[in-house]
């Protein structure tokens, strides 16, 4: 079965003020279509640089980055970006909500920038407003919503033009837990129910502990994560209940 992503060799370095700062070491990394994978890291470890580089929004020094059978790291700026706005999902740590335009105006707009009538994006903005559970809020502002509303709205806005690929970086890092909870359920199984890949950036083990597959990220270096409890790496794994391979 083909990867919906692949990553192989990826490097990257920062200039500081004591030369190059290596950020990622060679890091592999591959995700199947349906597979939720998480990246435990402390903060500063390179999950956001990580994730910034498979989602195009940054080039590595070193190494290859496919969306299937294209090559990534090939392409140009303009076909990156063309590219992204089809096969890539994002969902942010902050909602990067546009603070002018309501719920429903938020999720269509990937959905106009892809070349969607209006009423086309009307209507799957609103398909995904009921997914979330926030139909009552379609014409609500960001600054009328609580956290958690408003990363509902960030997490059907990543949705709108049926990913492939959905990266999350630290998508709960703002909640409470309860509220950080019910979200990374609903992230999972919006993953399962429509086969999505996603790869998720979290610093919460407990919350990483509920994907299929699970890494450390330590000094640029990507390895299988170890159960801190039972001390076995935690490989690709299906939850109870969950949709099989």
């Amino acid at each position: 079965m083909e990867a919906v992503c692949s990553v192989q060799g990826l490097c990257k370095s920062y200039a500081s003020g004591a030369g190059r700062l290596e950020v990622l070491r060679g890091v592999d990394l591959s995700l199947r279509p349906g597979e939720v994978a998480a990246v435990l890291g402390a903060s500063g470890s390179g999950k956001s640089t990580l994730l910034q580089l498979i989602g195009g929004l940054d080039r590595p020094d070193a190494g290859t980055i496919r969306y299937g059978d294209r090559e990534v790291t090939r392409l140009d700026d303009e076909e990156r970006a063309a590219l992204r706005n089809r096969y890539v999902g994002f969902v942010f740590q902050h909602h990067h909500l546009m603070a002018e335009f309501s719920a429903l105006e938020n999720i269509a707009i990937p959905l106009l920038v892809a070349g969607a009538s209006r009423t086309a994006a009307w209507a799957r903005a609103g398909e995904l407003l009921e997914l979330i559970g926030l139909q009552a809020r379609a014409t609500h502002r960001p600054a009328q919503l609580s956290g958690g509303e408003q990363q509902r709205v960030a997490l059907a806005r990543a949705l709108a033009n049926r990913p492939r690929l959905v990266l999350a970086d630290e998508p709960t890092g703002n909640l409470d837990r309860a509220t950080g909870e019910a979200l990374h359920e609903l992230l999972y199984s919006v993953a399962r129910r429509w086969r999505q890949s996603w790869l998720v950036a979290t610093h919460n083990e407990y919350l990483a502990g509920m994907a299929d597959t699970r890494w450390r990220l330590e000094e640029g270096v990507l390895s299988p994560w170890e159960d801190p409890v039972g001390g076995a790496p935690a490989g690709p794994s299906r939850p109870e209940g969950g949709m099989s391979r």
